[in-house]
C-alpha cells in the first residue's frame, strides 16, 4: 500500500486515541478500509517527515490536522492534534464526499479537541 518504499521500524511519533470517537468511526468501516487506515497510521508513526498526502494542517485552525486516507475512489479523514510534540491524538473521522471539508466536521473536531485539552 502507498508509494513509500521505506518505513522505518523506529517510531518518530506515537498515535493515540482520545475516547472512542475516531475508533468508532474506524471500526464502522469495511475491513480493507480499516487496513488502509491502520497502514496510514503506522506510516505516520514511522517516517521522519510525513508527506502532506497523509497528514495536513487544517487551514484557519489552531493545531488541528487531518490524517488523509484514500481507498479506491473513497476518501476518509481522521482529525487529530499534537500533544507533547511527538504524540498525535486522534479525535474523530468521517468519509469525505465533497471537495471541501464540511465546516460542521471541522467544528466537531475542534469541539472534541477542546474537550481533550480541558481533560488532560
Amino acid at each position: 500500500m502507498g508509494n513509500l518504499n521505506y518505513i522505518c521500524m523506529q517510531k518518530f511519533r506515537t498515535v493515540e486515541y482520545y475516547k472512542s470517537y475516531a475508533l468508532d468511526f474506524i471500526n464502522s468501516q469495511k475491513p480493507k478500509v480499516v487496513a488502509k487506515i491502520n497502514w496510514t497510521i503506522g506510516l505516520i508513526e514511522r517516517v521522519p517527515k510525513v508527506p502532506q498526502d497523509y497528514l495536513k494542517h487544517i487551514e484557519g485552525t489552531n493545531g488541528l490536522y487531518e490524517i488523509r486516507v484514500q481507498h479506491g475512489s473513497n476518501i476518509y479523514r481522521i482529525f487529530c492534534c499534537f500533544d507533547k510534540g511527538k504524540v498525535i491524538i486522534l479525535l474523530n473521522g468521517f468519509q469525505k464526499k465533497t471537495q471541501k471539508t464540511p465546516a460542521s466536521e471541522i467544528e466537531r473536531a475542534l469541539k472534541i479537541k477542546k474537550e481533550y485539552e480541558q481533560e488532560k
